[in-house]
């Protein structure tokens, strides 16, 4: 089991950056500055630290699936046949080669994992379910659910 990092102590300042950020990540330092009433050497300096300790983790371009003819979004539980640790192991390597599973859960209660990926159409997700969740290691059974309208989606954290 991986430990996890001693929380990183925020003021209002650090939330307000972070706040900013998470809906504007390309946003300029003098705008952020302005934004958050910091000097851009101060805000520079904050979001320097926000990154060495891990607070902000990456920056990225989200990518609008429809816009790029994935229009469908697919949940799937997976069960895998046996849980030890290799198998564990042994599928989570398999599912990190993928590109098209976008997240994979390790989850508590009766299931094992839960996966999302999107797909442009039917035959896509036909394919992707024998061609790809069948030749997982390891997986016993999969179950799909198909979103049918997103009602609010968001990477921004509550901070």
């Amino acid at each position: 089991m991986a430990s996890s990092k001693p929380k990183v102590q925020l003021d209002a300042i650090d939330r307000h950056i972070l706040q900013v950020l998470q809906v504007e990540g390309k946003l300029a330092n003098v705008e952020l500055a302005e934004r958050v009433h910091l000097s851009p050497s101060a805000c520079l300096r904050r979001v320097k630290a926000l990154e060495d300790n891990g607070v902000i983790a990456q920056y990225v371009a989200l990518i609008d699936s429809k816009a790029v003819g994935q229009p469908g979004t697919s949940f799937t539980i997976v069960n895998l046949e046996k849980l030890t640790q290799a198998a564990m192991a042994e599928f989570e390597q398999a599912v990190r080669d993928v590109p098209e599973i976008l997240d994979c859960f390790y989850v508590a209660g009766t299931n094992d994992y839960l996966l999302r990926f999107t797909y442009c159409d039917a035959g896509d997700l036909e394919r992707f379910h024998t061609e790809v969740l069948e030749r997982l290691p390891g997986v016993v059974r999969s179950n799909s659910m198909l979103v049918l309208r997103t009602v609010k989606k968001t990477t921004a954290l509550a901070v």
